[in-house]
């Protein structure tokens, strides 16, 4: 089952997140099936491609806690 979920970037105390869609299986750092935005926190800086997420819904992808809570900003 794909999901679409967070993937954490940037250094030890300055996180930077991508919203990626991946297989639910395979652990968070490895290889994305397609990434659909970006989120950083201490910027407050929030881009996604929301045609895209609703693209990956039709086709059955489940969105995590974490990114459903930035979808519903």
């Amino acid at each position: 089952m794909v999901k679409i979920r967070l993937t954490r970037l940037g250094k030890r105390n300055d996180p930077f997140y991508r919203i990626i869609a991946i297989d639910e299986a395979k652990k968070r750092e490895s290889r994305a099936l397609a990434v659909l935005g970006y989120w950083n926190p201490r910027e407050k800086n929030f881009k996604i491609n929301k045609k895209e997420v609703e693209t990956w819904i039709k086709k059955g992808a489940q969105v995590s806690f974490g990114v459903q809570k930035l979808l519903d900003k």
